[in-house]
């Protein structure tokens, strides 16, 4: 087992057979000591965050797979807490996606001359670049064309697997009461095929939700989803 990268908030190793192993860890995005999916720092750790995040991402791999969505998921280990998923290329140094149900976060602190806070956004999709050094900046699709990262047809296509994929993610939530208001995927190309899918983790890291008009924390959605 070899490490490869080193993130916020997972390690990759390559193993023996060409798969990659995700170890998730206990550190969590945010600003200040408070927890925020859409931040590109780590701002504390949550013992068991790690945890929750794999189990809810097993969780929702193995939904969308039901679903016949197309993902980088193998399987995962909860006592080690590890994923292993297949190889991927991404789009330069990364291209996130972020699926908006309501106004809250960026979205406002940009935007907030138009919207108020919690208005509903009918799953508004938008492109951010991964680039800490320049606050993971929103970018178009003819501007993901033109850096050559993605086509118009493949941005298109990516749409189109988010709106599906978190329509999916919003009824499973509903379920239990709890509303979905934004959730941030990543996608990729399987290094075999070429395929677009999806990669990273789902958890509740990467998304905002709320219960009875209270913020749901990544661990309390674990303990309520699964």
């Amino acid at each position: 087992m070899k490490l490869i990268y080193k993130g916020k908030t997972k390690d990759v190793y390559t193993l023996e057979d060409g798969s990659c192993l995700l170890k998730f860890k206990d550190d969590v995005t945010g600003e200040d000591g408070v927890f925020d999916p859409g931040a590109n720092q780590v701002g504390l750790s949550i013992e068991g965050a790690g945890m929750a995040g794999l189990k809810l991402s097993k969780k929702f791999f193995e939904l969308l797979e039901k679903h016949g969505i197309p993902t980088h998921y193998v399987g995962s280990d909860l006592e080690q807490a590890t994923m292993t998923v297949k190889p991927v290329t991404t789009f330069g140094n990364g291209v996130e996606v972020i699926c908006r149900y309501r106004a809250v976060g960026s979205f406002v602190r940009r935007y907030g001359m138009y919207v108020e806070e919690g208005q509903p956004l009918d799953a508004f999709v938008e492109f951010t670049l991964k680039d800490d050094e320049r606050g993971d900046p929103p970018i178009t699709e003819e501007g993901l064309a033109v850096l050559k990262l993605l086509s118009l047809e493949e941005c298109r296509k990516i749409k189109e697997l988010t709106k599906k994929i978190c329509g999916i993610i919003k009824e499973e939530l509903a379920e239990k009461g709890i509303e979905l208001y934004d959730i941030k995927l990543e996608f990729g190309r399987l290094e075999e095929s070429g395929e677009i899918v999806l990669i990273d983790e789902i958890s509740g890291g990467n998304m905002r939700a709320y219960k009875d008009g209270q913020r749901v924390e990544p661990l309390q959605l674990t303990l309520l989803l699964c």
